[in-house]
C-alpha cells in the first residue's frame, strides 16, 4: 500500500472514529415515531384558557444523571427517561413547565415555551442523555400541570439507566408534589 492510500485510509478512518462519541442527533427525535421532538410536537398552537382549568399542582423528579459505584468514587455516567402520563379516559393534561436542575439547584434548561396539551392516555416521555453530566446526582425536574378538575391527575416518573464493568443496572423515581 502506497503513502496516498495509506493517508486516504488514515483519514477516513479518524473521520468514522470521531463520530463515536456524543450522539450526532436526538434521541427524542430519532426514537420518536413522528421522527419529531415529542414537546415541539405537543405544544399547542393557541393560549390555554387557564380560567377554565382548576386543577393545578407542581412536581419535582428526581433524576441522577451519574452516580458513585464503590469506594474508590469511580462515577458512573447515566441516561434517563422522564415520563408525564395524562391517566385520564377523556380530559387533556396540560404541561406548562419542565424544568431542568442540577445538583446545586441551578437551572440548566427549560425546556417549555409554550404548554403542552397532552390528551388523555397520552404520554410524553422525554430523554436525558447520558453525556449529559451537567446535572449530577442531585438533577431534578421541576413540572407543573394543569387540568379541568382534581381527575386530571398525572403519573409522572422517571428511569435511569447505566452500566458498571459487565454489570447493568436501572431503576427509577417518581414525582412528588411540591408544597408551595
Amino acid at each position: 500500500m502506497n503513502k496516498y492510500n495509506m493517508s486516504i485510509l488514515l483519514i477516513v478512518t479518524t473521520a468514522l472514529l470521531s463520530g463515536c462519541g456524543q450522539s450526532a442527533q436526538d434521541p427524542n427525535v430519532v426514537l420518536s415515531e413522528s421522527h419529531e421532538d415529542p414537546i415541539e410536537a405537543l405544544e399547542t398552537i393557541s393560549d390555554v384558557d387557564h380560567s377554565r382549568l382548576s386543577y393545578k399542582q407542581t412536581f419535582y423528579v428526581p433524576i441522577y444523571s451519574d452516580i458513585y459505584t464503590d469506594r474508590d468514587n469511580r462515577k458512573v455516567l447515566l441516561s434517563a427517561t422522564l415520563s408525564v402520563r395524562n391517566t385520564t379516559l377523556d380530559k387533556s393534561l396540560y404541561v406548562n413547565k419542565i424544568d431542568y436542575y442540577d445538583t446545586g439547584g441551578t437551572l440548566i434548561k427549560s425546556y417549555l415555551t409554550k404548554p403542552i396539551k397532552l390528551p388523555a392516555m397520552a404520554t410524553l416521555n422525554y430523554i436525558v442523555e447520558k453525556e449529559e453530566d451537567k446535572g449530577g446526582s442531585g438533577a431534578n425536574f421541576i413540572i407543573e400541570v394543569e387540568g379541568v378538575d382534581e381527575t386530571v391527575k398525572p403519573v409522572i416518573e422517571a428511569v435511569m439507566i447505566g452500566n458498571f464493568s459487565n454489570k447493568g443496572f436501572a431503576f427509577s423515581t417518581e414525582g412528588t408534589p411540591v408544597v408551595h
